[in-house]
Protein backbone atom coordinates (compact mmCIF):
# COMPACT_ATOMS: atom_id res chain seq x y z
CA UNK A 1 0.00 0.00 0.00
CA UNK A 2 2.44 2.84 -1.21
CA UNK A 3 2.03 6.30 -2.72
CA UNK A 4 4.41 8.79 -4.25
CA UNK A 5 2.89 11.93 -2.79
CA UNK A 6 6.39 13.34 -2.27
CA UNK A 7 8.12 12.09 -5.40
CA UNK A 8 10.20 14.87 -6.92
CA UNK A 9 8.94 17.67 -4.69
CA UNK A 10 12.54 18.70 -4.05
CA UNK A 11 13.69 18.54 -7.67
CA UNK A 12 15.40 21.72 -8.73
CA UNK A 13 12.96 23.91 -6.86
CA UNK A 14 14.68 27.22 -7.50
CA UNK A 15 15.36 26.48 -11.14
CA UNK A 16 11.81 25.33 -11.78
CA UNK A 17 10.18 28.32 -10.11
CA UNK A 18 12.52 30.78 -11.79
CA UNK A 19 11.87 29.25 -15.19
CA UNK A 20 8.16 29.18 -14.55
CA UNK A 21 8.13 32.83 -13.53
CA UNK A 22 10.15 33.74 -16.62
CA UNK A 23 7.60 31.96 -18.76
CA UNK A 24 4.73 33.88 -17.25
CA UNK A 25 3.50 31.11 -14.93
CA UNK A 26 2.77 31.74 -11.29
CA UNK A 27 3.22 28.27 -9.81
CA UNK A 28 0.94 28.60 -6.79
CA UNK A 29 -1.34 25.64 -7.35
CA UNK A 30 -2.04 23.72 -4.17
CA UNK A 31 -3.86 20.46 -3.54
CA UNK A 32 -7.22 19.92 -5.21
CA UNK A 33 -9.94 20.94 -2.76
CA UNK A 34 -12.61 19.14 -4.78
CA UNK A 35 -10.71 15.86 -4.41
CA UNK A 36 -10.85 16.24 -0.60
CA UNK A 37 -14.56 17.02 -0.42
CA UNK A 38 -15.47 13.49 0.80
CA UNK A 39 -13.42 14.13 3.96
CA UNK A 40 -15.50 17.22 4.67
CA UNK A 41 -18.77 15.48 3.88
CA UNK A 42 -18.14 12.46 6.12
CA UNK A 43 -21.03 12.04 8.53
CA UNK A 44 -23.25 14.55 6.69
CA UNK A 45 -25.82 12.03 5.44
CA UNK A 46 -29.23 11.53 7.04
CA UNK A 47 -29.54 7.79 6.27
CA UNK A 48 -27.42 5.80 8.73
CA UNK A 49 -25.84 3.39 6.21
CA UNK A 50 -24.77 6.22 3.94
CA UNK A 51 -23.45 8.04 6.97
CA UNK A 52 -21.35 5.02 7.96
CA UNK A 53 -20.19 4.52 4.37
CA UNK A 54 -19.06 8.14 4.16
CA UNK A 55 -16.48 7.31 6.84
CA UNK A 56 -15.63 3.86 5.46
CA UNK A 57 -14.52 5.24 2.09
CA UNK A 58 -11.73 7.12 3.89
CA UNK A 59 -9.95 3.82 4.61
CA UNK A 60 -6.33 3.22 3.57
CA UNK A 61 -6.00 1.08 0.46
CA UNK A 62 -3.26 0.10 -2.02
CA UNK A 63 -2.29 2.81 -4.50
CA UNK A 64 -5.44 4.65 -3.38
CA UNK A 65 -7.50 2.60 -5.83
CA UNK A 66 -10.61 2.77 -3.60
CA UNK A 67 -11.91 -0.52 -5.04
CA UNK A 68 -15.21 -0.53 -3.14
CA UNK A 69 -18.61 -1.06 -4.77
CA UNK A 70 -21.63 -1.14 -2.46
CA UNK A 71 -25.23 -2.23 -2.93
CA UNK A 72 -27.74 -1.10 -0.30
CA UNK A 73 -30.07 -3.99 0.58
CA UNK A 74 -33.50 -3.22 2.01
CA UNK A 75 -33.45 -0.89 5.00
CA UNK A 76 -30.85 -2.56 7.21
CA UNK A 77 -28.11 -4.24 5.17
CA UNK A 78 -25.58 -3.77 2.40
CA UNK A 79 -23.29 -5.87 0.22
CA UNK A 80 -19.69 -4.95 -0.58
CA UNK A 81 -18.10 -5.92 -3.89
CA UNK A 82 -14.67 -5.31 -5.35
CA UNK A 83 -14.63 -3.04 -8.37
CA UNK A 84 -12.57 -5.39 -10.52
CA UNK A 85 -11.38 -2.58 -12.79
CA UNK A 86 -9.46 -1.21 -9.80
CA UNK A 87 -7.26 -4.22 -9.15
CA UNK A 88 -3.44 -4.09 -9.30
CA UNK A 89 -2.39 -7.14 -11.33
CA UNK A 90 1.35 -6.35 -11.40
CA UNK A 91 2.04 -5.49 -7.74
CA UNK A 92 -0.87 -7.48 -6.30
CA UNK A 93 -1.28 -10.50 -8.58
CA UNK A 94 -3.54 -12.43 -6.18
CA UNK A 95 -5.58 -9.42 -5.00
CA UNK A 96 -4.33 -9.88 -1.45
CA UNK A 97 -3.63 -6.19 -0.87
CA UNK A 98 -6.92 -5.14 -2.45
CA UNK A 99 -8.69 -7.52 -0.07
CA UNK A 100 -6.81 -6.01 2.88
CA UNK A 101 -8.05 -2.60 1.74
CA UNK A 102 -11.59 -3.99 1.78
CA UNK A 103 -11.01 -5.13 5.35
CA UNK A 104 -9.95 -1.62 6.37
CA UNK A 105 -13.10 -0.26 4.72
CA UNK A 106 -15.27 -2.71 6.65
CA UNK A 107 -13.65 -1.86 9.98
CA UNK A 108 -14.27 1.87 9.52
CA UNK A 109 -17.85 1.01 8.55
CA UNK A 110 -18.27 -0.95 11.79
CA UNK A 111 -16.80 1.89 13.87
CA UNK A 112 -19.00 4.50 12.22
CA UNK A 113 -22.14 2.39 12.63
CA UNK A 114 -21.36 1.84 16.32
CA UNK A 115 -21.00 5.58 16.78
CA UNK A 116 -24.62 5.86 15.61
CA UNK A 117 -25.75 3.04 17.89
CA UNK A 118 -25.91 0.31 15.25
CA UNK A 119 -24.22 -3.06 15.51
CA UNK A 120 -22.78 -4.00 12.11
CA UNK A 121 -22.41 -7.75 11.58
CA UNK A 122 -19.90 -8.55 8.83
CA UNK A 123 -20.10 -11.84 6.91
CA UNK A 124 -17.07 -12.04 4.60
CA UNK A 125 -17.38 -13.81 1.24
CA UNK A 126 -20.89 -15.17 1.82
CA UNK A 127 -20.96 -16.84 -1.60
CA UNK A 128 -17.47 -18.34 -1.40
CA UNK A 129 -14.02 -17.18 -2.45
CA UNK A 130 -11.10 -17.79 -4.78
CA UNK A 131 -7.61 -17.31 -3.34
CA UNK A 132 -6.15 -16.76 -6.82
CA UNK A 133 -8.29 -13.78 -7.79
CA UNK A 134 -11.28 -11.76 -6.71
CA UNK A 135 -14.35 -12.10 -8.89
CA UNK A 136 -17.94 -10.90 -9.18
CA UNK A 137 -18.99 -12.54 -5.92
CA UNK A 138 -19.53 -10.37 -2.84
CA UNK A 139 -16.60 -9.49 -0.62
CA UNK A 140 -18.90 -9.12 2.37
CA UNK A 141 -22.49 -8.84 3.49
CA UNK A 142 -23.19 -6.44 6.35
CA UNK A 143 -26.37 -6.35 8.42
CA UNK A 144 -27.23 -3.63 10.93
CA UNK A 145 -29.10 -3.93 14.22
CA UNK A 146 -30.04 -0.98 16.40
CA UNK A 147 -28.57 -1.17 19.91
CA UNK A 148 -26.33 -3.67 21.66
CA UNK A 149 -23.11 -1.85 20.85
CA UNK A 150 -20.95 0.85 22.41
CA UNK A 151 -18.97 3.50 20.52
CA UNK A 152 -15.28 2.74 19.99
CA UNK A 153 -12.85 5.52 20.96
CA UNK A 154 -10.90 4.92 17.75
CA UNK A 155 -13.79 6.35 15.73
CA UNK A 156 -12.68 9.84 16.77
CA UNK A 157 -9.45 9.40 14.78
CA UNK A 158 -10.97 8.54 11.39
CA UNK A 159 -10.89 12.06 9.98
CA UNK A 160 -7.37 12.69 11.29
CA UNK A 161 -5.94 9.34 10.08
CA UNK A 162 -3.27 9.55 7.40
CA UNK A 163 -0.67 7.36 5.73
CA UNK A 164 2.25 9.66 6.46
CA UNK A 165 4.64 9.31 3.53
CA UNK A 166 7.18 11.85 4.76
CA UNK A 167 10.68 11.79 6.23
CA UNK A 168 10.28 11.23 9.98
CA UNK A 169 12.00 13.11 12.79
CA UNK A 170 15.18 11.58 14.26
CA UNK A 171 13.63 10.66 17.60
CA UNK A 172 12.66 7.29 18.98
CA UNK A 173 9.12 6.10 19.65
CA UNK A 174 8.48 5.11 23.26
CA UNK A 175 7.95 1.49 24.20
CA UNK A 176 4.61 2.45 25.74
CA UNK A 177 3.36 3.94 22.47
CA UNK A 178 4.53 0.94 20.46
CA UNK A 179 2.79 -1.42 22.86
CA UNK A 180 -0.48 0.48 22.51
CA UNK A 181 -0.23 0.34 18.73
CA UNK A 182 0.44 -3.41 18.84
CA UNK A 183 -2.51 -4.05 21.14
CA UNK A 184 -4.87 -2.08 18.90
CA UNK A 185 -4.31 -4.63 16.11
CA UNK A 186 -4.59 -7.81 18.19
CA UNK A 187 -8.11 -8.66 17.09
CA UNK A 188 -9.74 -10.94 14.54
CA UNK A 189 -7.05 -13.61 15.01
CA UNK A 190 -4.26 -11.32 13.83
CA UNK A 191 -0.79 -11.10 15.27
CA UNK A 192 0.23 -7.45 15.69
CA UNK A 193 3.83 -6.60 16.57
CA UNK A 194 6.01 -3.50 16.80
CA UNK A 195 9.71 -2.87 17.38
CA UNK A 196 11.62 0.29 18.24
CA UNK A 197 15.02 1.51 17.10
CA UNK A 198 16.90 -1.77 17.47
CA UNK A 199 19.26 -3.79 15.29
CA UNK A 200 16.15 -5.46 13.85
CA UNK A 201 14.82 -2.04 12.85
CA UNK A 202 18.15 -1.32 11.17
CA UNK A 203 17.75 -4.50 9.13
CA UNK A 204 14.17 -3.56 8.24
CA UNK A 205 15.22 -0.08 7.13
CA UNK A 206 17.64 -1.66 4.69
CA UNK A 207 15.24 -4.39 3.60
CA UNK A 208 12.29 -2.08 2.97
CA UNK A 209 14.52 0.24 0.96
CA UNK A 210 15.78 -2.64 -1.18
CA UNK A 211 12.19 -3.77 -1.71
CA UNK A 212 11.20 -0.30 -2.88
CA UNK A 213 14.16 -0.29 -5.28
CA UNK A 214 13.04 -3.65 -6.63
CA UNK A 215 9.48 -2.46 -7.22
CA UNK A 216 10.43 0.71 -9.06
CA UNK A 217 13.16 -0.92 -11.15
CA UNK A 218 10.90 -3.77 -12.25
CA UNK A 219 9.28 -2.38 -15.43
CA UNK A 220 5.80 -3.88 -15.01
CA UNK A 221 5.34 -2.91 -11.38
CA UNK A 222 6.77 0.57 -11.83
CA UNK A 223 4.62 1.20 -14.88
CA UNK A 224 1.53 0.17 -12.93
CA UNK A 225 2.30 2.95 -10.45
CA UNK A 226 3.20 5.51 -13.12
CA UNK A 227 -0.07 4.87 -14.94
CA UNK A 228 -1.92 5.76 -11.73
CA UNK A 229 -0.06 9.02 -11.08
CA UNK A 230 -2.16 12.17 -11.20
CA UNK A 231 0.20 15.04 -12.01
CA UNK A 232 -1.12 18.42 -10.91
CA UNK A 233 -4.36 19.56 -9.33
CA UNK A 234 -6.38 19.37 -12.55
CA UNK A 235 -5.62 15.66 -12.99
CA UNK A 236 -6.30 14.98 -9.32
CA UNK A 237 -9.66 16.75 -9.54
CA UNK A 238 -10.60 14.79 -12.65
CA UNK A 239 -9.49 11.45 -11.13
CA UNK A 240 -9.44 11.66 -7.31
CA UNK A 241 -7.70 8.34 -6.80
CA UNK A 242 -4.31 6.81 -7.50
CA UNK A 243 -1.02 8.52 -6.65
CA UNK A 244 -1.38 12.29 -6.40
CA UNK A 245 1.52 14.60 -7.29
CA UNK A 246 0.38 18.12 -6.45
CA UNK A 247 1.87 21.52 -5.68
CA UNK A 248 3.85 24.28 -7.40
CA UNK A 249 6.88 22.13 -8.25
CA UNK A 250 4.73 19.49 -9.92
CA UNK A 251 2.71 22.06 -11.85
CA UNK A 252 5.87 23.80 -13.06
CA UNK A 253 7.64 20.53 -13.82
CA UNK A 254 4.72 19.37 -15.88
CA UNK A 255 4.62 22.67 -17.77
CA UNK A 256 8.35 22.52 -18.46
CA UNK A 257 8.08 18.93 -19.65
CA UNK A 258 10.53 17.20 -17.32
CA UNK A 259 7.88 15.77 -15.03
CA UNK A 260 5.80 13.50 -17.20
CA UNK A 261 4.74 9.88 -17.05
CA UNK A 262 7.51 9.14 -19.53
CA UNK A 263 10.24 10.65 -17.34
CA UNK A 264 8.77 9.11 -14.19
CA UNK A 265 8.98 5.70 -15.86
CA UNK A 266 12.55 6.17 -17.14
CA UNK A 267 15.20 4.98 -14.65
CA UNK A 268 17.78 7.20 -16.38
CA UNK A 269 15.83 10.42 -15.93
CA UNK A 270 16.52 13.04 -13.28
CA UNK A 271 12.90 12.80 -12.18
CA UNK A 272 13.21 9.07 -11.53
CA UNK A 273 16.56 9.33 -9.73
CA UNK A 274 15.47 12.20 -7.49
CA UNK A 275 12.31 10.31 -6.59
CA UNK A 276 14.39 7.27 -5.71
CA UNK A 277 16.65 9.33 -3.46
CA UNK A 278 13.66 10.85 -1.68
CA UNK A 279 12.29 7.40 -0.90
CA UNK A 280 15.69 6.34 0.40
CA UNK A 281 15.55 9.24 2.85
CA UNK A 282 12.08 8.16 3.93
CA UNK A 283 13.19 4.57 4.50
CA UNK A 284 16.26 5.54 6.50
CA UNK A 285 14.24 7.89 8.73
CA UNK A 286 12.14 5.03 10.17
CA UNK A 287 12.79 4.65 13.91
CA UNK A 288 10.17 1.94 14.49
CA UNK A 289 8.22 -0.67 12.56
CA UNK A 290 5.02 -2.63 12.95
CA UNK A 291 3.54 -5.62 11.16
CA UNK A 292 0.33 -7.61 10.99
CA UNK A 293 0.41 -11.35 10.29
CA UNK A 294 -1.87 -14.37 10.34
CA UNK A 295 -2.23 -17.81 8.77
CA UNK A 296 -3.56 -16.54 5.39
CA UNK A 297 -5.61 -19.67 4.91
CA UNK A 298 -8.51 -17.80 3.36
CA UNK A 299 -9.64 -14.43 2.07
CA UNK A 300 -11.19 -13.90 5.49
CA UNK A 301 -7.68 -13.77 6.97
CA UNK A 302 -6.87 -10.97 4.54
CA UNK A 303 -10.05 -9.08 5.47
CA UNK A 304 -9.16 -9.48 9.13
CA UNK A 305 -5.62 -8.22 8.52
CA UNK A 306 -7.06 -5.06 6.99
CA UNK A 307 -9.39 -4.57 9.93
CA UNK A 308 -6.50 -5.02 12.36
CA UNK A 309 -4.16 -2.74 10.42
CA UNK A 310 -6.50 0.24 10.24
CA UNK A 311 -6.97 0.02 14.00
CA UNK A 312 -3.21 0.31 14.51
CA UNK A 313 -3.23 3.32 12.16
CA UNK A 314 -6.02 4.95 14.17
CA UNK A 315 -4.28 4.24 17.47
CA UNK A 316 -1.02 5.71 16.21
CA UNK A 317 -2.94 8.81 15.13
CA UNK A 318 -4.33 9.20 18.65
CA UNK A 319 -0.75 9.13 19.97
CA UNK A 320 0.50 11.78 17.57
CA UNK A 321 2.44 9.28 15.47
CA UNK A 322 2.57 8.73 11.75
CA UNK A 323 2.51 5.35 10.04
CA UNK A 324 3.35 4.49 6.46
CA UNK A 325 2.67 1.07 4.90
CA UNK A 326 5.86 -0.25 3.37
CA UNK A 327 4.82 -3.69 2.19
CA UNK A 328 6.65 -4.07 -1.11
CA UNK A 329 8.66 -7.02 0.24
CA UNK A 330 5.38 -8.85 0.93
CA UNK A 331 4.27 -8.80 -2.71
CA UNK A 332 4.04 -12.01 -4.67
CA UNK A 333 5.46 -11.28 -8.13
CA UNK A 334 8.54 -13.22 -9.23
CA UNK A 335 11.12 -10.43 -8.98
CA UNK A 336 10.33 -9.92 -5.28
CA UNK A 337 10.66 -13.56 -4.19
CA UNK A 338 14.09 -13.26 -2.53
CA UNK A 339 13.07 -10.27 -0.42
CA UNK A 340 9.76 -11.97 0.36
CA UNK A 341 11.69 -14.91 1.79
CA UNK A 342 14.07 -12.62 3.65
CA UNK A 343 11.38 -10.61 5.43
CA UNK A 344 9.41 -13.71 6.39
CA UNK A 345 12.54 -15.36 7.72
CA UNK A 346 13.27 -12.24 9.73
CA UNK A 347 9.90 -11.46 11.35
CA UNK A 348 7.33 -13.92 9.97
CA UNK A 349 7.38 -16.37 12.85
CA UNK A 350 5.88 -19.05 10.61
CA UNK A 351 2.92 -16.86 9.61
CA UNK A 352 2.10 -14.81 6.54
CA UNK A 353 2.99 -11.15 7.05
CA UNK A 354 0.07 -9.16 5.64
CA UNK A 355 1.18 -5.60 6.42
CA UNK A 356 4.54 -4.04 7.22
CA UNK A 357 4.70 -0.37 8.13
CA UNK A 358 7.07 2.21 9.54
CA UNK A 359 6.20 4.35 12.55
CA UNK A 360 7.52 7.76 13.52
CA UNK A 361 7.03 11.44 14.11
CA UNK A 362 6.29 13.16 10.84
CA UNK A 363 5.01 16.57 9.78
CA UNK A 364 1.30 17.30 9.67
CA UNK A 365 -0.12 16.45 6.26
CA UNK A 366 -3.47 16.77 4.54
CA UNK A 367 -5.81 13.99 3.45
CA UNK A 368 -5.45 12.07 0.21
CA UNK A 369 -8.00 12.38 -2.61
CA UNK A 370 -11.20 10.40 -2.43
CA UNK A 371 -14.06 9.65 -4.78
CA UNK A 372 -17.45 10.63 -3.41
CA UNK A 373 -19.97 8.23 -1.92
CA UNK A 374 -22.14 8.15 -5.03
CA UNK A 375 -19.21 6.78 -7.03
CA UNK A 376 -19.20 3.69 -4.80
CA UNK A 377 -22.92 2.92 -4.81
CA UNK A 378 -24.19 0.29 -7.23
Amino acid sequence: MTSRRNVLKLIGGGVVLAAAAGGGIIATSGPSEAAREPWRKAGQYSEFRRRALSYALLAPNPHNRQPWRVRLDGQDALTLYCDLKRRLPATDPFDRQITIGCGAFLELLVLAAAQDGYQATVTPFPDGEDMQTLDQRPVAHVSFTKGGVSPDPLFAQILARRSNKEVYEPRDVSESALQQISEAGRLFGASSETIGNTRLAEHLRDLTWRAHQKEVTTPATNQESVDLMRIGAAEVTANPDGIELEGPIFEAGRWLGFMTRETLADPKSTAFQQGLELYRSMALSARAFGWISNENRSRIDQINAGRAYVRTNLKATSLGLGVHPWSQSLQEYAEMKDLYREVHGLIGGGKRIQMLYRIGYGPEIGPTPRRGLDAHLA
